[in-house]
């Protein structure tokens, strides 16, 4: 390394990113589908997934794709992501969070508590998504189910997309306002000067 370049660090490994962008594709692929079918005036989503009776027929397979490669995800980070009484006095201090001073706020972690609670809602609705979309799921598991209980199920897979979507919206814009975040997950690495401003604790026990 060169005098002058940046010492970095590992934020993920390439197992840990190959999860996260298998994730990632099968989600934009299921709310692209998903909207085509929620609603006529978003019928040229079809084309997605190659047209009509494709995108029933390939939605669902690709959902439990996503859900097990989230599963998977979600079991290798599950132990970053408890909250604390750092993470409570963090919440309480959002007026710093949002004008970026982060001089103010408790110590983080590998997450902060922003991050923490949207793992959280995914989780719920990835579970919410994956009971109710069995239900609905023509040919193989509704001719189970009466229809009840399939009216029911098919609101709440379009609630919990619906938040999934949002909270996905929240990521993405959070990944895109602090600079570096993106490259931590398509390079694996930060800079020190990034995770010790962004993460001091993750930081300091990432050295040691």
């Amino acid at each position: 390394m060169k005098d002058d370049e940046p010492q970095l660090i590992e934020r993920y490994t390439p197992n840990e990113r190959s999860n996260h962008w298998i994730t990632a594709i099968c989600f934009i692929l299921l709310a692209l589908s998903g909207l085509a079918m929620f609603h006529p005036a978003m019928a040229f989503l079809y084309a997605v997934l190659g047209g009509g009776q494709w995108t029933r027929i390939l939605h669902p397979f690709i959902g439990v794709v996503m859900f097990v490669s989230f599963l998977i995800l979600a079991l290798r980070f599950w132990h970053h992501n408890y909250l604390d009484k750092d993470d409570i006095q963090w919440m309480k201090q959002m007026g710093d969070v949002l004008n970026n001073r982060e001089d103010r706020l408790p110590e983080i972690g590998r997450y902060n508590a922003g991050q923490k609670l949207l793992f959280f809602v995914m989780v719920v609705c990835l579970l919410l998504l994956l009971l109710s979309g069995i239900v609905i799921w023509r040919r193989y598991f509704s001719v189970y189910f009466p229809i009840e209980i399939i009216r029911l199920s098919a609101l709440v897979h379009a609630v919990a997309a619906f938040v999934l979507i949002c909270g996905i919206i929240i990521h993405i814009y959070a990944a895109i306002w602090v600079k570096g975040s993106i490259g931590a997950m398509t390079r694996g690495y930060v800079t020190w000067g990034w995770a010790r401003k962004h993460h001091p604790r993750w930081f300091r026990e990432s050295i040691k």
